[in-house]
């Protein structure tokens, strides 16, 4: 065992011993981050407008403090960008990650010195944690790789602005540097196909051993290596053990990944976000997301089926229970407040909080009553790859409410296979029967033929990706809508449907 495998190993029992005083007493742990936010923000013009300085209770802050999107923190986040002082946080951020808005524009999400701490301090501990659990210390001598955006930062009024991972570059530990690929210069490079390009030029003769991004943009690399080379990724990279990943549900994807690599290697799931670092998972294998309730951030959630009511109620950790689909409310130390992430989680277990992130609020079908999410749509197309042996580059699934034949109206996937099955029509039955055994409001749906059974548009190899590459959202932290409400993804996916 190398010095820094020993020395990884001992911070591994490290770290675990001090995480089990936070998850041993969660909500103390819950009501001291509260508390301190509170405490800390009461003199900033937040704190002024919501009267933090009478704030004593949850339900205090519940009184004064409505839940917010991201429009409705702009004012304040506008006035940061002019120059003010003590706005949100009573430090000022040192960054804005720039996100993707939905509504106008780009969105600026503050990160102040403590938030970035936290974020890389959760990032060290996820791989810390698989140590400790599983002992495998030997990748930490070899290379490692995470597809990111590029590091390059812009500024405006003396604060960085820039995408989250291209920020997050700037705190790799110098113990890890040597081991860091890509280089500085090609993780600066804008264009994403460019830079995946250098990127294969730069690892395929190395040893690689840790490899982390977003599942769809990690295939990509692995396919331009495996065109490349002619080999498999485990001919390659013989010692290529650990894939990390967030953003979206690696299940879908998996199949097609050990296909790719030639064997299965462990994966650790993440929950990072430009608005802060939630979760990751502490038990290789097995489902759920260790909830971080130490980091920062304090936690609300409503249960997503009321959260459109006038007055839905703000559970905290104290009454929150198993099987429900929340969404997600963050008050944090970079000045966010009661705010909508808009992710919807649910809860596999409350000793220790664990979740699996189920979809986006706004991202549903439910066009006819069905409430249908993205994990249930992404858990019918595993089911349906492993009894197939299909393999699925991509999917989207939207509403079709007046099918040109004047029939009844179903769900429309578009799906990008990599190797269609045998059966299509087989595909669609147990893709469908999935579905409804996971959803009793589809399911009443068929049976009380409101519904019909779902149609497939299949769209050509690279479509997806076109698609992407047209919304100027290539590579990085961006990945494809999984379903919607409406028709607006499905009508520019057409164009890219096979003839």
């Amino acid at each position: 065992m190398s010095i820094k495998a020993f020395g990884a190993k001992l911070f591994a029992s490290y770290m675990h011993l001090s995480s089990q005083r936070w998850i041993k007493n969660p909500v103390r742990a819950q009501q001291k981050t509260f508390h301190q936010l509170i405490r800390k923000a009461q003199n900033t013009k937040f704190g002024a407008d919501h009267d933090f300085k009478n704030i004593k209770s949850f339900s205090d802050f519940a009184s004064r403090v409505p839940v917010r999107d991201y429009e409705g923190l702009r004012p304040y986040v506008e006035a940061i960008l002019r120059g003010e002082k003590n706005v949100l946080w009573a430090e000022p951020p040192i960054y804005f990650a720039k996100t993707s808005g939905t509504t106008s524009g780009a969105k600026y999400i503050p990160i102040t010195r403590v938030s970035i701490r936290e974020q890389v301090r959760a990032s060290r501990n996820a791989i810390l944690n698989y140590i400790h659990t599983t002992g495998n210390t030997s990748f930490v001598d070899g290379k490692m790789i995470f597809l990111q955006g590029s590091p390059e930062l812009d500024e405006k009024n003396g604060i960085k602005i820039g995408r989250l991972s291209g920020i997050t570059a700037h705190y790799v530990p110098a113990y890890l540097q040597k081991n860091r690929l890509p280089s500085w210069q090609t993780n600066c490079i804008e264009d994403w196909e460019t830079k995946v390009d250098q990127i294969v030029d730069e690892t395929i003769a190395q040893n690689m051993t840790v490899i982390a991004g977003i599942p769809s943009w990690v295939q990509m690399y692995f396919e331009k290596l495996q065109a490349k080379s002619g080999k498999s990724i485990r001919q390659l990279f013989p010692n290529f053990q650990v894939f990390i990943y967030g953003g979206v549900n690696y299940e879908p994807y998996r199949r097609k990944f050990e296909d790719l690599i030639g064997k299965s290697v462990d994966s650790i799931e993440l929950f990072p976000a430009s608005e802060g670092f939630f979760a990751y998972q502490d038990i290789p294998g097995k489902q759920g997301l260790l909830l971080l309730l130490n980091a920062g951030i304090f936690y609300e959630f409503i249960e997503a089926d009321t959260f459109y009511e006038p007055d839905p109620v703000r559970h905290t950790l104290e009454t929150v229970i198993e099987g429900i689909n929340y969404v997600m409310i963050i008050s944090t130390n970079a000045g966010l407040w009661a705010y909508n992430l808009g992710d919807t989680v649910r809860f596999v277990s409350l000793s220790p909080f664990r979740i699996v992130v189920t979809g986006r609020i706004k991202h549903f079908i439910s066009a006819f009553g069905e409430h249908v999410i993205a994990k249930e749509v992404e858990t019918a197309m595993q089911v349906a790859q492993e009894k197939t042996g299909a393999r699925v580059s991509e999917f989207t699934v939207a509403p079709m409410i007046t099918p040109e034949d004047a029939g009844l109206p179903y769900h429309e996937w578009f799906i990008e296979f990599e190797n269609e099955p045998e059966d299509l029509n087989g595909f669609i039955q147990i893709l469908d029967r999935s579905l409804q055994d996971q959803n009793s409001y589809y399911y009443d749906l068929l049976v009380g033929k409101v519904l019909r059974p779902l149609e497939i548009t299949k769209i050509r190899r690279g479509g997806f990706l076109e698609y992407m590459k047209s919304l100027g959202r290539l590579g990085g932290q961006n990945k494809v809508q999984r379903l919607a409400n409406d028709r607006s993804v499905a009508e520019a996916l057409s164009i890219y449907a096979e003839g």
